[in-house]
């Protein structure tokens, strides 16, 4: 730990690097620092697009990479480390704030307090811990991302991945990208097609605190 985040760890970001250091052919878009999510605006804490992860996370997404690469893929991420702050900013606009203008896009057949009691959004992220990761595959062919029987972020029982209401198709994207992502050290959740953790997470009690922000990793 630097010396001079003895006092609050939560704050330390020498544990962490950028993705795209490790994995360079990965895609990022990093919806949370767009208005093109669940809330509808920039969330508090993402001072830039760009993915940030604890090292170890970052080298085993570098062979997960690298596995599905061979086979025509790229990793398209929406989302890694997820400052506290962003997560209060979730919370404080399910509690307090009406506004509902991207319900229909994003949990069209939810209302927004259902949200925290499905297990969409928790009130303590793991993604916090710097470990977690958001992504899907982008088909090099084509071009575009993979089907995968629903988009991110998508709060609906069709996100489920073991959910049996799409294609043959869409399913085996799924689990084409969940058993490389379990092969490599992560595991995922019940509610979330795009949603992993690693096992062996380093900081698995902390919840840090500092921004999206690579300048922030260079101080």
């Amino acid at each position: 730990m630097r010396t001079e985040y003895r006092n609050n760890p939560a704050m330390d970001p020498s544990g962490f690097v950028l993705l795209s250091d490790y994995v360079p052919q990965i895609i990022q878009e990093i919806r949370y620092f767009s208005t093109y999510n669940f809330i509808g605006d920039r969330i508090d804490g993402y001072e830039e697009p760009c993915a940030i992860i604890t090292v170890e996370a970052a080298r085993a997404l570098k062979n997960v990479s690298n596995e599905l690469f061979v086979q025509g893929y790229r990793l398209k991420v929406f989302d890694a480390y997820r400052p506290a702050c962003a997560v209060k900013h979730f919370v404080l606009w399910g509690i307090e704030d009406q506004d509902v203008r991207m319900k229909p896009y994003f949990y069209p057949d939810l209302q927004k307090q259902e949200l925290f009691a499905k297990g969409y959004i928790a009130k303590l992220s793991s993604h916090s811990r710097g470990s977690t990761i958001d992504l899907t595959l982008l088909d090099m062919q084509s071009g575009k991302e993979v089907d995968m029987g629903g988009p991110f972020d998508l709060f609906d029982e069709r996100s489920h991945p073991d959910y049996k209401g799409i294609t043959e198709e869409q399913y085996e994207n799924r689990m084409l990208l969940q058993n490389v992502m379990v092969r490599n050290g992560f595991a995922p959740i019940d509610c979330e097609w795009w949603h992993f953790t690693l096992k062996n997470e380093p900081y698995p009690d902390t919840y840090f605190e500092f921004p999206v922000s690579s300048q922030y990793l260079k101080r």
